[in-house]
């Protein structure tokens, strides 16, 4: 998700750990504080969140929620939401 959203300009700090994840639209770096959360771009977020339930992969609806991948998602499933989110990020 990071390098497609470099590719397409997108500010974007990402955290994850294990298979939990988040993603901040924010030129910030490393999000770790909440004030930092605060800072990020919610609309963006918003928008990109749309655009991926549009293409049929449901994201948590909050800027402030992390994701959860688990052995559930096949190597499709990743590169499916990697190429949607590079159409979607396109858009942004």
């Amino acid at each position: 998700m990071q390098a497609a959203a470099q590719q397409a300009n997108i500010p974007l700090s990402t955290n994850y750990v294990g298979g939990m994840f988040g993603f901040f639209f924010s030129d910030a770096g490393q999000i770790s504080r909440y004030p930092q959360v605060t800072a990020c771009d919610v609309e963006r977020f918003k928008q990109f969140f749309h655009g991926m339930l549009d293409g049929g992969v449901y994201l948590a609806p909050s800027a402030f929620e992390a994701g959860f991948m688990s052995a559930a998602h096949s190597e499709a499933d990743i590169d499916n939401t990697i190429a949607l989110a590079e159409k979607v990020f396109a858009t942004l």
